[in-house]
């Protein structure tokens, strides 16, 4: 016992210096404070230990460029070191300088209500966070000197009610932010979804998409409850109250993206129709990647085989809580098993189906064993279907296909995404699936590994799916709502776009001077400037914001920020209804529509309210 506790190792003893050399050579500095740790002047990120090693990790591994920029021992490099160390003290100098105590105080309760939502925790938490506060504060130091501190922390306001009073503050504070730059736009899009919250309430999700003079920004705009009926009438009428109250023009409204419901893109009295008849100059797409998934629909003998599958996953795990325990018990056992449990298919989920699948295939020895211990008749008819090598044939086959079409969904997800970058993904996957088709016509099977392995036979149906598939991405993404031209000319400037480019241009955006356009591109393909940039840039959209010269292409710029401020997708909507639904639990099921919208705000949100001008507006009032 005595041996064990000398061969502990203790940090605090193994006397750690800071070297004054690694400034200079990684660009470190040991902050003042107690029990500070080597901070990187860079990026401002701290290394656990105070050793050479994890410093020079650290700098080689996330600024590898700054040698070059910088070469060690010369005089760019004093400067720059010297440089990023004043900026350092002057930013540690920084504590809210203009305030008083009691607002510094409330600074403080605003920053943690902050972090408290970001986590999706209820009001109340906020009480439990302020008495751990106190508690670690008394536990850390009992000297005179803390009392201060300590009545500083009780001082702040976190009751539940206080807690979504400043919440509300704070929230308000982001959509003016958002309001305002979404104003201040040329255009913008929208994407819509409509789900229901843990009390059934139907929930209407509208995010914008707008470009604010930097940076593209994809902000939730308002979170609308539903009451009754969610018909398009209802949806559009919601949507108009949200504009005139925010003074926002459907002019400026460039597409509107939704999941294709008929709610949404019915004929006459859906949302996208309506909104037409107001601003027709308002474009309209289906949710690509909801798109991508309706591709994939089964039938027939396929759709047989993944049902049957589906019925033999639930039979294992639905049946009774105690046979699902038996399995996952001979699972846990099992030394090959790679996992723990099967998954239940849900149809709601993109990825679900061939998660499914994938899991099915890998516990498939497990599923025999328990089958084969089963004493039920429906056990034993689910064996014999195992046991056909035709079903299984089908069942890789599925494995696979729906394994690269996860790889895809997954490729489209994402904030940030442009329509561009969707629209490259997808013409990709469609050219993959004219290979697979080849790949398993001649049986190959180089793309096809389950179906490879499990030696299992190719059949026509098989082919003919994939035959399908690939026809259905063709036909389903013929149309992107405005000219694949102009994608195509955007994602790829430094080829001659189609002649008939600007005609197409002036078509979508009637306000562009088609003459000066011609004019542009010509001298835009030939100019090296412009060149060397594309070359440089690291993303399409990073291109076209840096644009050099920006003023001699405006034409061209203005039809490049057009295009990539469209949504290609619902997934904003989508991921956001996941933190909904974190947040208003059935333990939160009380939740007003209006904290929930303000808490869900704060959790999606990029911007990062002005917390000294909040205090100082005298919108919270201090805790005395």
């Amino acid at each position: 016992m005595a041996l064990s506790k000398n061969l502990k190792r203790k940090v605090e003893s193994e006397n750690r210096i800071f070297n004054e050399e690694w400034t200079e050579k990684y660009a470190f500095i040991l902050p003042s404070f107690l029990n500070a740790k080597p901070t990187c002047l860079i990026c401002n990120e701290g290394v656990s230990a105070c050793k050479e090693y994890n410093i020079r990790r650290h700098h080689e591994t996330k600024h590898a460029n700054f040698k070059v920029a910088f070469p060690p021992k010369t005089e760019a490099r004093k400067r720059t070191i010297e440089a990023l160390k004043g900026g350092y003290a002057h930013s540690s100098r920084i504590l809210v300088r203009g305030l008083t105590s009691q607002q510094k105080v409330t600074s403080a309760s605003l920053k943690a209500l902050w972090v408290l939502a970001k986590h999706y925790k209820p009001f109340v938490d906020a009480e439990v966070f302020k008495e751990m506060m106190v508690t670690v504060l008394e536990e850390l130091d009992t000297d005179k000197s803390m009392d201060g501190v300590i009545g500083s922390v009780k001082q702040m306001s976190l009751s539940a009610r206080s807690a979504a009073r400043r919440i509300e503050v704070l929230s308000d504070a982001v959509q003016g932010a958002i309001i305002d730059g979404v104003s201040r736009a040329n255009y913008f899009s929208l994407a819509i979804d409509e789900s229901t919250d843990k009390t059934d309430v139907a929930q209407l999700c509208v995010y914008v998409r707008y470009y604010d003079g930097k940076d593209f920004k994809e902000e939730l705009l308002s979170l609308i409850p539903l009451e009754g009926h969610t018909t398009g009438d209802v949806i559009f009428l919601k949507l108009e109250e949200l504009f005139q109250l925010h003074s926002l023009s459907f002019e400026m409204v460039n597409l509107i993206v939704t999941d294709g419901a008929p709610a949404m893109v019915g004929k006459h009295r859906g949302l996208v129709s309506r909104l037409k008849q107001l601003a027709p100059q308002i474009h309209a797409l289906h949710c690509l990647i909801h798109q991508s998934v309706l591709c994939a629909r089964l039938s027939g003998e396929l759709k047989d085989v993944m049902e049957k599958v589906m019925k033999i996953i639930n039979f294992v795990r639905g049946t009774s809580s105690t046979q699902h325990r038996l399995f996952r018990q001979l699972v846990a056992e099992s030394e090959d098993a790679t996992h723990n449990d099967l998954l239940l298919q849900n149809d709601v989920r993109w990825l679900s189906k061939g998660k499914s699948l994938d899991r099915y295939y890998e516990l498939l020895n497990e599923i025999k064993a328990f089958l084969g211990m089963s004493k039920s008749k429906a056990a034993a008819d689910h064996l014999i279907l195992l046991e056909d090598e035709n079903f299984m044939s089908n069942v890789a086959f599925l494995c696979d296909i729906f394994g690269h079409l996860n790889k895809l969904n997954l490729q489209l997800q994402g904030k940030d995404k442009t329509i561009v970058d969707m629209v490259e993904k997808l013409e990709s996957f469609t050219r993959m699936l004219e290979m697979f088709e080849a790949d398993i016509s001649t049986n190959r099977l180089l793309h096809f590994s389950t179906l490879k392995r499990t030696a299992g036979k190719v059949t026509e149906l098989m082919v003919d799916f994939i035959k399908r598939l690939r026809d259905n991405f063709t036909s389903r993404f013929d149309d992107y709502s405005i000219p694949k031209d102009i994608i195509d000319f955007i994602r790829d400037p430094a080829v001659k776009p189609a002649d008939n480019f600007s005609s197409l241009a002036k078509e979508t955006i009637p306000s562009l001077d088609q003459a000066a356009l011609e004019m542009e591109i010509i001298h835009f393909q030939t100019t090296s400037v412009v060149r060397d940039a594309l070359r440089s840039a690291e993303s399409v959209w990073g291109f076209w914001v840096g644009l050099p010269c920006s003023e001699e292409y405006s034409n061209l710029k203005t039809i490049a920020l057009y295009t990539l401020t469209m949504f290609p997708s619902t997934y904003v909507c989508e991921s956001s209804f996941s933190a909904m639904n974190a947040i208003k639990t059935h333990e939160r099921n009380r939740l007003t529509h209006k904290n929930l919208e303000n808490c869900l705000r704060i959790k999606v949100t990029s911007i990062s309210p002005d917390f000294k001008k909040i205090v100082t507006s005298g919108r919270c009032h201090f805790s005395h």
